[in-house]
């Protein structure tokens, strides 16, 4: 056994699951969640106990690849020092970068966002996706035309010289940087349902308001500023925002699904039942391998 990852939509019961392993064998939590490596908002991230959680001060521009290297170093670390690393969080991105080595694609020349984004709506969807598919034919027979941020996405790829569809898909491949078992955490929507209402109210509860109030004291980066609930708590009336997040955070957690039916070997486990018990089977699964 070497490497575990334990991925789930967000309030799965990862964290418990997580800490349940370690307590159960020598382990070091890397945490694999775009919003967790920020420092200032623990409460509205959920944040745990673990490695690359808080690093970055909200202020930082955030990368996957950036995010890649530390992975990929704490991860060799804990291996070198006799213990198990046990990756868990909900950013499907970032748990594939931090178990393999991915292609990134080419920082894209600076305004070529805007740039197509204006050609875009200038000229129109059809003319927009014309010019995809003369750079780039692949990623335009993937894309429709009214898809704009895809096709804003495509053509800012093609003048990087990379591509949306690249010829082989490293994101979805077997290949990991060492022997891997990936479990997901199966669980109802309606019990998934009831664990972020939950969840999301004990965030007030514990003051989640004054938490944000402080945080947009500062210059929050382009990356921070994407933390999930942070508008709803900051513009809206409690029960409103409470409303707002739970309607938000469910459908991150189906597009969290999708994520984890495509992940290669991914083996699924009943998380309905408490974390000790999952922890158990998370071992068991990791030991057969």
């Amino acid at each position: 056994m070497t490497v575990v990852a334990i991925f789930g939509p967000t309030a799965s019961g990862k964290t418990a699951v997580a800490e349940a392993v370690a307590a159960r064998i020598p382990a070091e939590l890397v945490s694999a969640d775009a919003m967790q490596v920020y420092d200032g908002l623990p409460l509205l991230t959920n944040q745990a106990a673990g490695r690359l959680v808080g690093i970055w001060p909200l202020e930082h521009e955030g990368s996957v690849g950036e995010y890649a290297a530390l992975a990929h170093a704490e991860i060799d670390a804990a291996l070198a020092a006799g213990k198990t690393p046990v990756v868990v969080g909900g950013t499907g991105l970032y748990l594939r970068a931090a178990l393999a080595e991915l292609e990134l694609p080419p920082a894209p020349p600076p305004g070529a966002r805007e740039r197509w984004e204006a050609v875009y709506d200038a000229e129109g969807e059809e003319a927009a996706h014309a010019e995809l598919a003369r750079r780039d034919p692949r990623a335009a027979a993937a894309v429709h035309p009214r898809d704009r941020r895809r096709v804003v996405r495509g053509l800012e790829l093609a003048e990087a010289g990379a591509s949306l569809r690249p010829a082989e898909d490293r994101l979805w491949g077997t290949q990991t940087r060492h022997p891997t078992t990936v479990v997901g955490l199966d669980v109802s929507r309606d019990v998934l349902e009831e664990r972020i209402v939950a969840r999301t109210r004990r965030m007030f509860e514990r003051g989640v308001e004054e938490e944000v109030r402080r945080a947009l004291e500062r210059r929050l980066s382009s990356t921070a500023a994407k933390v999930l609930g942070l508008y709803e708590v900051a513009e809206l009336p409690r029960e409103e925002a409470i409303e707002r997040i739970v309607a938000r955070t469910r459908r991150y957690a189906a597009y969290q699904r999708k994520w984890m039916r495509r992940i290669p070997g991914i083996v699924m486990l009943d998380a309905e039942r408490p974390p000790d018990e999952v922890a158990d089977a998370v071992l068991e699964v990791a030991r057969a391998r």
